[in-house]
């Protein structure tokens, strides 16, 4: 059953790390100004997240509680992908925050480093924006909630 659970984890580790390739390439491309948007939008869901009950969840329809995963990753992952630029945003945010939960307290090296990755990006993310905007901006996007 561990040569199993840790295949599986293995999997999943490799699933998020090549989508993680792609998300930097779509932050790289970024303007200054969506920068700073994606920070809010990211700081709201990371707000939303910490208040469900299962934060690794967060985004995943309730039955599919049970899930080793949820569907968070994927459905920002889709998002990601779109021509318009707000859901284009939200995707990033979401998948940012779901694959941090996610990887927060794995067992498996991989998904550890993976985890570290994404506060690296989280951290420089939100550097970009000095703290008075980020105020502003939180204040300024009640839609982004």
């Amino acid at each position: 059953m561990h040569l199993i659970t840790r295949l599986i984890a293995l999997t999943r580790g490799m699933q998020l790390r090549r989508q993680f390739k792609e998300i930097e390439k779509a932050l790289e491309q970024l303007a200054p100004n969506s920068r700073r948007q994606l920070a809010a939008l990211a700081m709201r869901e990371f707000s939303n997240a910490a208040k469900s009950e299962y934060p690794h969840l967060y985004a995943t329809p309730p039955d599919e509680k049970y899930s080793p995963w949820g569907s968070g990753t994927s459905i920002g992952y889709e998002r990601m992908k779109s021509d318009s630029l707000q859901v284009r945003l939200r995707g990033l945010a979401l998948w940012l925050t779901v694959t941090f939960h996610e990887t927060k307290d794995s067992p498996y090296a991989d998904q550890r480093e993976l985890h570290r990755l994404v506060m690296r990006t989280l951290r420089t993310l939100k550097e970009t924006v000095p703290a008075k905007e980020m105020s502003q901006l939180l204040a300024n996007h009640p839609q982004a909630a």
